[in-house]
């Protein structure tokens, strides 16, 4: 009896959560970077945009701009939607360097789109991170045939996301810009090749 006067809240809890974020019509879509050379996050993003016409797009810590944008041009996607962010290194700051313009924009809900392997994580992250400025989102996958990440990456990650936000702190050194050069080639050119 007592573990159902527990789980009865937590239940009520978890499915008012689950109507308000079908009831808040998403006004943005977000994309957490981390494609492999095929761009698979962007050319899904890019499909998707075309459903979800006139919404923002952001990406972070994505591919790089030029290959990016080609996609979502071939797509027919309006640049002008488009918002490149390349100041993250990983899923927490994909979200912390972002979060306050969201809020500035007065985003209240968001598509959140990155692979099934990474959504639990992200989805951890996000909960904390954009709860904490009152913005919701429905998570969007990208299929992969990659097995979901390890439970202990996304404990490590919840945990830095509530560091974050009673610090400021993320727990990355060089945090800022550092994620366009992690995705150049020891020449400084593209590693990424779209039409692979």
């Amino acid at each position: 009896m007592q573990l159902i006067a527990f789980l009865f809240p937590v239940f009520i809890c978890w499915t008012y959560e689950r109507i308000q974020n079908r009831l808040i019509e998403p006004q943005a879509i977000l994309v957490l970077g981390g494609s492999t050379r095929h761009l698979e996050r962007e050319k899904f993003a890019a499909k998707f945009a075309l459903k979800h016409k006139n919404l923002p797009i952001w990406i972070t810590g994505g591919s790089p701009p030029k290959l990016t944008q080609e996609v979502f041009a071939r797509s027919g996607v309006s640049l002008k939607l488009l918002h490149l962010d390349y100041e993250a290194v990983d899923t927490l700051t994909n979200f912390t360097t972002l979060v306050d313009e969201l809020q500035s924009q007065g985003i209240k809900s968001i598509y959140l789109i990155t692979s099934d392997f990474h959504m639990r994580r992200a989805s951890v992250v996000g909960k904390i991170i954009l709860g904490s400025r009152g913005i919701r989102f429905q998570a969007v996958t990208v299929h992969s045939d990659k097995s979901p990440e390890p439970i202990s990456k996304s404990v490590r990650d919840g945990v830095r996301a509530i560091i974050w936000i009673t610090t400021g702190y993320t727990g990355e050194e060089g945090a800022g810009g550092q994620g366009s050069d992690l995705r150049k080639g020891a020449g400084g050119k593209d590693d990424f090749n779209f039409y692979q």
